[in-house]
């Protein structure tokens, strides 16, 4: 990689390294785990951008690295992946101006959310991150018809979950 593209890169990742930590948050339970995570799909990102073609967004083209990384890696680990839950660490964690209503839906929605299946994870990722049916269908690799039926199976799946 040249110096100008590989500036380029820390430039781009630097602006955009929010999407990488919020795809490690829907596949990790702990800082650890987040942090392993984050570090490979960096190492992906970092071995892919030569090729990227600018076909897409950069930023699609991210999730879609990072989604897959984060669903690859957690497929071939044939071991359960030990997390912590955030209600352990809850204590450690000072917050000023926080509703805890909102804290108490945001933990039953990611509760409900661990539950759903890698793909599922990745489609109610991207939704949650407003990206249009098309930008997510871009990014999975799907119709876009597919991803607006699974996206209501997974809206169906979520509510029986959460109000059983």
């Amino acid at each position: 990689m040249t110096k100008e593209l590989e500036h380029k890169f820390i430039s781009e990742f630097q602006k955009h390294q929010n999407i990488i930590h919020k795809v490690c948050r829907i596949y990790t339970n702990n800082q650890e785990a987040h942090n392993d995570l984050f570090q490979e799909i960096t190492i992906q990102l970092w071995k892919a951008y030569p090729k990227f073609r600018g076909d897409s967004k950069l930023t699609t083209w991210m999730y879609r690295i990072g989604l897959n990384t984060a669903i690859t890696l957690y497929r071939k680990s044939k071991r359960s992946i030990q997390t912590q839950d955030f209600d352990t660490v809850l204590h450690k964690i000072e917050s000023t101006k926080y509703d805890d209503t909102e804290e108490e839906q945001l933990k039953l929605m990611y509760k409900a959310i661990h539950q759903l299946s890698d793909i599922d994870k990745a489609l109610i990722f991207l939704y949650l991150e407003d990206k249009s049916y098309k930008e997510i269908s871009d990014t999975i690799g799907i119709s876009e018809v597919n991803a607006r039926v699974k996206m209501n199976r997974i809206k169906t799946r979520l509510r029986t979950i959460l109000n059983p």
